[in-house]
């Protein structure tokens, strides 16, 4: 009988370390199993989520936003008065002599130049004739800003800004002036820029749009896109070409 319960005792023990093992197999083989349901699952949520967007980068250029009015009458545009605007559609207006109560559409005065300062001193409409060339439409009367030119300040100039139709008006306001000093816009050109700018004077490195303020919107661009083109500004009459790579001019003729 003595010799018996050793026996016992070793195959209890040795069964319950089998069973231990396999125990520790099986909890083993459930973690393999659980971490590789959880990498497919989080493989298929990793592909099911929508692409994220590439944050948007922007140019100081792009930054910079001009205000914009929107007028709708000639009330509206009066708020103007007593204010001074610069010219954004370089070489697009010419100035006409004016006296209060009218323009003198017969002889037409120089282009207004880009980045130029104007002093505001009146909105009042008149009658194109129908000889007048105007790159405004003419509708049933045209909206003509009344101002001084800061290089010249006793003179009055005219210049149509919009037009009439019935009761109806539309403005170009916004698109051809800037309510804000360009240079404190812009000042990121630095100041050897807009010299050239202020001069109106190409040179290798503007912009597309700093070379329109220089020489005018008046322009044939060549195929490209914007930056990457060929173009030939008019330059009230002195054509000057321009190449530009990455919006930067290369050359200058």
């Amino acid at each position: 009988m003595l010799n018996d319960q050793p026996q016992h005792d070793a195959t209890e023990t040795k069964g319950t370390g089998v069973r231990n093992l396999l125990l520790a197999f099986t909890v083993i083989g459930l973690i393999a199993l659980s971490v590789r349901i959880y990498l497919i699952h989080k493989g298929r949520v990793e592909a099911n989520k929508p692409a994220v967007a590439a944050e948007p980068s922007y140019t100081d250029d792009q930054m910079v936003l001009p205000r914009h009015l929107h007028q709708t009458d000639v009330k509206d545009a009066k708020e103007l008065n007593g204010k001074r605007v610069w010219v954004f559609a370089a070489g697009q207006l010419n100035a006409f002599p004016a006296t209060a109560a009218k323009m003198d559409y017969a002889h037409p005065g120089p282009l207004l130049l880009g980045a130029e300062p104007l002093d505001v001193v009146n909105f009042i409409e008149g009658k194109a004739p129908a000889s007048a060339f105007s790159r405004v439409p003419k509708g049933d009367a045209q909206v003509l800003m009344l101002f001084h030119r800061a290089s010249d300040p006793s003179k009055l100039w005219g210049t149509p800004v919009g037009y009439r139709e019935g009761k109806f008006y539309t403005f170009y306001l916004d698109e051809c002036f800037f309510y804000d000093d360009p240079h404190t816009l812009y000042k990121h050109w630095g100041d050897a820029r807009w010299k050239a700018i202020d001069e109106h004077r190409a040179e290798k490195g503007m912009s597309e749009m700093q070379a329109q303020l220089a020489l005018g919107q008046v322009s044939k661009p060549g195929p490209g896109t914007l930056g990457n083109r060929t173009v030939v500004y008019d330059n009230d009459g002195k054509p000057v070409t321009m190449t530009f790579a990455k919006d930067k001019a290369v050359s200058v003729e």
